[in-house]
Parts: structure tokens; C-alpha cells; sequence
């Protein structure tokens, strides 16, 4: 039930990102779930890391926002390279 919990919230955490950060993102459902769920992990374990917040606290989500946002524009600088 975990798994398909996160693939939920990594879902939300990509159209978040994806509305916050406008632009021509040409990707499908699968790629914002892939998204969002990147973004979470590399959010949450960049706040972890530098003691912003706790195992289980709310800013988390922020931090997988921000997340999400960072992997959504370094893929928009790959995109444009080709």
C-alpha cells in the first residue's frame, strides 16, 4: 500500500511543479509521476540532510515541491540542448 501511496503524492508533487513552473513540457502521465516521486526524494532527503525539518514533518512536502521544480528545470536545459 506504500508504494502506491508515494506514486500518488509523486504525482500530485509533479503537477504542482509543473504548474508553478510554466513552459512547453511536453511529457505525459507517467513522466510527471516519474517526476514527482524524483522530486520528493531528492527534496526530502536534501532537508533531511540539512536539517530543515524531521521524519514526518509537513515541510516535507514543500521540500518535494522544490524538489520536483529543480529535476523539471534541469530537464528543461537538457531538452533544449537537443
Amino acid at each position: 500500500m506504500g508504494i502506491i501511496i508515494a506514486i500518488v503524492i509523486g504525482f500530485i508533487v509533479g503537477l504542482i511543479a509543473r504548474a508553478i513552473m510554466p513552459g512547453t513540457q511536453s511529457m505525459g502521465f507517467i513522466f510527471t509521476t516519474l517526476l514527482g516521486v524524483a522530486g520528493s526524494i531528492v527534496g526530502t532527503e536534501l532537508g533531511k540532510l540539512l536539517g530543515w525539518y524531521g521524519p514526518g514533518d509537513e515541510a516535507q512536502w514543500i521540500g518535494s515541491i522544490v524538489g520536483a521544480i529543480i529535476l523539471l528545470f534541469l530537464y528543461g536545459l537538457i531538452a533544449k540542448k537537443r
